[in-house]
């Protein structure tokens, strides 16, 4: 199973970069990657507190997923910087507001909407859809 993050030593070694790419997904998915929060904590802690670089270029995913990496992102010990590759859309926007510094070259995009699910059920089961997206809305 392959991951959507990938971890690299910057030239000379003293800083990193991760590169998020591809939808941000929870767990196994129709695109044959993963999100493990557990190893995604180690890889982060690997660096050692070296200073990040975050390249995104995602039409975003998972919104859990998301706030999970943006939380460790800002507890990391380490400088965080974020550079829009291509696109952050959705969920993937979340994870760039980690960083100290934002940087989105003039060819790049960031989208952000209202969160979104789908559900089927009786009426309690549509108002417990209903209070999830608006707590999500209001986080």
């Amino acid at each position: 199973m392959k991951h959507f993050w990938n971890f690299q030593d910057s030239a000379g070694g003293d800083a990193a970069d991760l590169y998020i790419y591809g939808p941000i997904v929870s767990s196994s998915s129709w695109w044959d990657d993963s999100i493990d929060a557990v190893q995604f904590s180690e890889d982060l802690k690997a660096l050692g507190g070296k200073d990040v670089t975050v390249h995104i270029n995602s039409p975003g995913g998972d919104v859990f997923a998301a706030h999970a990496i943006h939380n460790q992102l800002i507890a990391y010990a380490g400088n965080v910087d974020v550079v829009i590759d291509g696109i952050a859309a959705s969920a993937a926007t979340i994870i760039a507001m980690a960083g100290a510094r934002i940087t989105m070259p003039t060819n790049s995009m960031m989208m952000i909407h209202n969160p979104m699910t789908v559900a089927m059920g009786d009426t309690a089961e549509m108002q417990k859809a209903i209070e999830m997206l608006s707590s999500v809305k209001d986080s």
